[in-house]
């Protein structure tokens, strides 16, 4: 007789990670920009990095990636720069 075969008894649940806010897309503070596993995107100016690296908007405006230095980088821009 076969016995079924058994996994380790255990499953993580998933974490949703990945960018919430894209290029363009208007941002209130506190809004998640993107939720992140290390600093793969850097937070900019107008933006936070969060103890579990989640980048969060400081102020109102609108989604910004640019890349410095060769590394991603997230800003908020206020309506009144553009």
């Amino acid at each position: 007789m076969g016995r079924k075969k058994q996994g380790n008894g255990r499953d993580s649940n998933p974490k949703m990670l990945g960018v919430k806010r894209f290029d363009g897309q208007p941002v209130k503070p506190g809004d998640i920009i993107v939720r992140q596993k290390g600093t793969r995107i850097r937070p900019g100016r107008g933006t936070l990095l969060g103890r579990d690296y989640t980048i969060v908007a400081l102020r109102e405006g609108v989604v910004q990636f640019d890349s410095r230095k060769g590394k991603k980088v997230v800003e908020v821009i206020s309506a009144l720069n553009q």
